[in-house]
């Protein structure tokens, strides 16, 4: 079975991407095309890039780059959920792309956003980009939650709706296909 990897990009004291990543874990788990695993780049815990050689080569220097490595090559597909900060991606987001390039290539990602009135979809515009040249393929299918801090209750659980919930399916239906088809393409570059 593909393996869904989770990662909540959000570090900061106080972040609220851990209860969005909940939801989106239980509505992954229901899908039932994917092993999931929830990846919280708080607890990854990697400091500003500090490699000395490029990551095309591999060659990594230190242990929380060699552990990153580990995570990040077991996925099949990833499904970020991010805020939106300064209209752009997150630094945690950045930085945790920056440390490596093979083990992203030719899997499919897509987007959980959260933020005020535009959902965080500037944010994920700009990740895409990125993406796009570590040789991931980018998902047209997301989910953006506008307002997402009026969906918080008072235990800080995440309340979703139809709406969301149809958007996560969606997703999650296209990573399946997408995670499939990059399978072979790997498989076949040996």
């Amino acid at each position: 079975m593909l393996r869904l990897q989770i990662i909540v990009v959000s570090t900061r004291p106080g972040r609220k991407g851990p209860a969005v990543a909940t939801w989106f874990e239980q509505r992954a788990r229901a899908h039932g095309a994917f092993e999931v695993e929830v990846v919280d780049l708080a607890e990854v815990a990697l400091p500003v890039f500090d490699e000395p050689e490029h990551p095309r080569l591999r060659k990594y220097q230190h242990e929380h780059t060699k552990r990153w490595s580990a995570i990040v090559e077991r996925g099949d597909a990833y499904v970020f959920v991010t805020p939106e900060y300064n209209f752009s991606a997150p630094p945690s987001l950045l930085n945790a792309l920056d440390f490596l390039y093979t083990e992203w290539a030719e899997k499919p990602a897509g987007f959980v956003s959260y933020g005020g009135v535009s959902g965080g979809l500037r944010g994920v515009q700009m990740a895409k980009q990125v993406l796009t040249s570590l040789g991931v393929m980018p998902i047209v299918a997301g989910v953006a939650i506008p307002f997402f801090a009026t969906r918080l209750g008072p235990d800080g659980a995440f309340a979703s709706d139809e709406k969301l919930d149809g958007s996560a399916a969606a997703l999650l239906t296209d990573l399946a296909r997408w995670a499939g088809a990059l399978a072979s393409m790997r498989a076949s570059r040996g």
